[in-house]
Formats: structure tokens, sequence, C-alpha cells
């Protein structure tokens, strides 16, 4: 049964956080950027702030030992949706723009999907800018991780919140017996190579601010920029290069950089099946990507060509959404191509999206099974990931979870087709969204800015469904999730 008291004060530290967030930004406008927009974080954060400790301080006998698996799945749902509403205030204060542009915009920084509404981001206040940056690093590893991370009173029942909100199939890989612990490793280690990634932007000839700010959405695989030419702005193929080493980083799993790290053993990569298929998909396709367009405009620098190819190809892959180049010159079948590969998507546990590979690799491992079986009825045929046989429940759990996705994206491209949009630009919104990638094709090109309101929050409801993996939101709207 859910208990809505256990829920209201796991919720209470999202909103005291995002107070404390925007409060931060207050400071830094006043002290370090003098940008004049103090007002405009510095309000919204006391009335977060003073909302979210009264409501934690009135319901400070609640015992959160008591929290089940479905308390969890409205906290792991309601904070992505809170934190977007909340994260919406100094957005719509500072740009001007109405409720569902500054929603879609919170919600897209905090899921690290990267669409905007907002053009002439160079122009905006520094504040502004690093919030928005903030928000995808913030995003990238999850808001509940953190909270199970910064938080000792949820060590009892913290899995719950972890599974409810960890992307992947199988998720029962633990560092340490102790939730806390698990999350503070994760944590370390993403900082750590935040840090690394800010050091080698810098380096590369990036000023010390836009390296900050990039490596927030670079290792969190969010995509947001301070320029509206995004990363084609700095006109660097070393700065194009170390972008595809470090959304790389961001799109495997972070359990699995914690292990590498921690002994030192840079092959145990390369003996994740997973991450091993992942890095394949990478070569082959940016080869492939390449080579076609090297076909269609022969004479061009082919190292070039390669260096571009592998960074469109590796930030679509990797749900980042960074671009270098005008896409929209792009060939449709290129287009489509990287479409492809965002719902391909990362690595279970990591902070990028689209569908995971291991659902790709027991999807096809169930087809080759069933091929196999028609051939040899009689046989026995087990499939097997990273050499352990694969349950039941797992392989049916994937092949209902890609046929969800296939079913919900026509869903919603039928919807937006409604709202005015034509089917390609519809269809490659929806991508956009639903993988958490950012950009879109056709209209969007540039930006959201020419989907109605209608479509905003259809289109932000589709980023919390596919940041939440669909069913952790979809469970909620089940009348057996609220029986007794």
């Amino acid at each position: 049964m859910v208990n809505l008291k256990t829920s209201s004060r796991l919720l209470s530290m999202p909103v005291l956080w995002m107070g404390i967030v925007q409060a931060v930004f207050s400071l830094l406008s006043l002290l370090l950027f003098r940008d004049q927009v103090f007002a405009e974080f510095f309000y919204p954060g006391l009335a977060m702030m003073t909302v979210g400790w009264l409501l934690f301080y009135l319901l400070r006998k609640v015992d959160l030992s008591q929290a089940g698996f479905r308390d969890a799945l409205i906290f792991a749902t309601m904070t992505w949706i809170l934190t977007g509403f909340l994260g919406a205030f100094p957005i719509m204060e500072v740009t001007g723009v109405g409720l569902a542009d500054g929603v879609f915009e919170s919600v897209s920084a905090l899921t690290t999907t990267g669409a905007t509404v907002l053009s002439g981001l160079d122009a905006m206040p520094p504040t502004f800018l690093m919030y928005r940056q903030f928000l995808q690093w913030m995003g990238g590893l999850g808001i509940v991780i953190f909270v199970v991370a910064v938080l000792p009173m949820l060590n009892v029942g913290g899995m719950r919140l972890l599974k409810a909100e960890t992307p992947g199939p199988i998720k029962d890989d633990k560092l340490s017996p102790r939730i806390s612990h698990t999350s503070h490793y994760l944590w370390g280690v993403y900082i750590s190579i935040t840090l690394v990634c800010i050091w080698a932007y810098h380096m590369a000839g990036m000023s010390f601010y836009d390296a900050i700010a990039h490596s927030f959405t670079t290792v969190s695989t969010g995509g947001f920029s301070t320029h509206d030419a995004s990363l084609g702005y700095f006109d660097s193929h070393l700065i194009l290069a170390i972008a595809d080493i470090f959304m790389l980083l961001g799109a495997i799993s972070f359990t699995l950089h914690w292990r590498v790290f921690s002994q030192f053993h840079l092959l145990a990569y390369f003996r994740d099946e997973e991450t091993r298929v992942f890095l394949w998909l990478v070569v082959l396709l940016s080869l492939l990507l390449a080579g076609y367009l090297y076909w269609l405009h022969a004479g061009e620098d082919f190292l070039q060509t390669l260096s571009l190819s592998a960074f469109h190809l590796i930030s679509f892959i990797t749900s980042t959404g960074y671009a270098a180049s005008d896409l929209s010159a792009y060939p449709v079948a290129v287009l489509f191509l990287l479409l492809i590969a965002g719902y391909l998507g990362g690595c279970a546990g990591s902070t990028a999206g689209g569908n995971k590979i291991i659902r790709s690799i027991i999807s096809f491992k169930v087809i080759g099974k069933n091929i196999h079986q028609l051939v040899h009825p009689r046989g026995v045929f087990v499939i097997k990931y990273q050499g352990v046989p694969v349950s039941l429940d797992v392989s049916h759990a994937v092949l209902s979870f890609m046929t969800f996705v296939a079913v919900s994206t026509l869903v919603l491209t039928l919807l937006l087709v409604w709202t005015g949009l034509d089917y390609w630009t519809a269809f490659s919104a929806v991508a956009a969204c639903v993988n958490v990638l950012g950009p879109a094709y056709g209209e969007l090109s540039s930006n959201f800015q020419p989907v109605n309101d209608t479509g905003i929050w259809i289109l932000s409801f589709a980023m919390i469904l596919g940041r939440l993996e669909y069913f952790t939101v979809l469970s909620l709207f089940t009348a057996h999730f609220w029986r007794s």
C-alpha cells in the first residue's frame, strides 16, 4: 500500500535541494559573474528551501524504513516531475518564456535530453547558462541516486529507490552491501571523470568557464552548450576528439568504471559483453557513416570527414546531442542512421539514454534462439549473457520493453502530428525526447520553438517517460498499483 506521508517526506528532500541549488547560483550571480540575475534565482530558491524544510520538519517522525517499492516508484517519478517544475522558475524569470516552455527546458536539462526552446545563448547571462549546464550534470547520474548518497537516513530501503531510478533490465549489480556506499562510489567516479574532462577541455583551448560548462554536459551525456553553435563554435577537431572520449565514458556503466579504476585493469572494459559490443558498434557505425559521406562528397579530406562522422555518431548513440555542423544539410539516410543510433543508446547504469545495448544484445540472442529452434525443433538452446544463462523473466521483460518503445513512439508521434507538425518532424522530436537525445529534424532542426504548448507538454512527458524507462512511470497509471 502507498504511504502518502512517507512519499511526502521523501519528496521534501529534492524540493529543499533545488532551493539550495538556486540559492547558490544567486550568490554566483552576485559575487562572481555580476550579471544582474541575483533576484531571479534567490527568491524562488528561498521559497523552495522554506517549503522543503517545513515539509521535512512536519513529517520528521515518519519512519522511512517502512518505505516499500511502490513508495520508491512514486518517489522516482515525482522527483523528476517536481524538480522539472521547480527548476523552471529561474528559466522563466531570466528568459521570459511561459510555463510550458520553462518546464520543457528544465525537464530537458534534468533528464539530460538537451532539447531546447531557447536561442541567442551567446548573449545570455553566464549564471543562467551555467545553471542549465549544472542541471544536466546533476540529472546525469540521477537526482534519486544523489538523494540516496547525501542522506544517510535512506540507508534502509535505499536499494528500492536506486532500482526504481536506475536504467537497465538487470539492476542488482551493487558495489557495496550498503546502498549509501554504492551511491558514494558512483558519485566519486562521476566527479573524478568530470574533473579530468574540465582539465582536458581547458588544455585544448576552451576558457575555464566553457571547460566547466561543457564538462558538465559531456560526462552527463546531456548536450547543452553555452553557444548556439554547440561544439561547432570552437572549430577544433581536438575538442571534438576530447568530447568523443568523455561522451563514451559517460555512456559506459559507472559501476564498471569503479571496478576498472579500483583495480587498475583497463582490459575489464573489453571483458564486459555490453561495453565490448557498444564500442564495436561505435567503431563500425562511425566508419560506415564516414565512408558514405566521403563517397557522396569525393575530394573532401577523409580524416576531417571521419572526425565529424565519429563525433556525431558518438553524440547520438550516447544520447548527448552535441553538434559540430549543420545536421539539416546531411542526407536523410544519414539522419535516419543517427536516429537509429539514438535508439540503441549506451550501456545500462550509465548517463546515456536509448534502449541500452544490453537489451539489444538479449533481443538478438532471443531472435537467434528462435531461428535455431525452427531449424532444430528438438534442440535445447540457452541464452547467455556474460556466460550466465538469462532467465525467462528477463528476456520477456526485454522484449516487452522493446515492443513498448515502438508502440509509444508511434502513439506520441501521432499525437504530435495532431498538433500540426509534419510526420518527419514529429517522429524525430519524439525520438529525441524518449531517448533523451536532444536534436530533432525538419521544422525543429534549430530548436523546439515551433512546437505549440500542447506539443511541448507531450514532449516533456516523453522525456520523463524515456528517462525512467517507461514502466516506472506507467505503473502509476494502473489501478493495481493503488490497490492495498
